[in-house]
């Protein structure tokens, strides 16, 4: 009788200690198992957003920002055209600086989505990344792609 149970005991540990390496292979393997790598999903690395950011923050850690300046350019001439000008040419100067080379800067609000500047052809693009900022009246968006 003695035999017959130390037979069931020890399938019963075999048993187990499969049990137990199954469990164990299990959790290493999905431990091990690498994450997808979602950066490979962008093909730009300078989003429209960081420039947004950058052209909103302050310059010179003064209280000025880009954006504040055009707009206050663009208020004290009454949005003349010549102030429409010379916005469209500081912006150009400003997105060269950044080596932005496909991308529309508008204003929304005011100027009735007019493009201040733009460069390579936004037809053709198949992935843009926009970004909007406002300051007083005025709304400005950057597409980049």
């Amino acid at each position: 009788m003695l035999d017959e149970k130390g037979y069931f005991y020890i399938i019963d540990a075999i048993l187990a200690v499969i049990l137990v390496s199954i469990v164990f292979l299990v959790v290493n393997t999905a431990i091990s198992i690498p994450s997808p790598d979602y950066s490979y999903d962008s093909c730009e690395f300078r989003t429209a957003q960081d420039v947004m950011e950058i052209l909103s923050g302050k310059v010179n850690f003064t209280d000025r920002t880009f954006i504040g300046e055009i707009s206050k350019i663009l208020k004290d001439n009454k949005n003349s055209k010549e102030s429409i000008n010379l916005v469209s040419k500081i912006c150009k100067n400003k997105f060269k600086s950044l080596n932005l080379t496909n991308y529309r800067f508008t204003e929304n609000k005011i100027l009735k989505e007019k493009i201040l500047d733009s460069s390579g052809d936004y037809s053709k693009s198949n992935m843009v990344s926009v970004a909007t900022r406002n300051y007083d009246d005025y709304s400005y968006t950057l597409s980049v792609w």
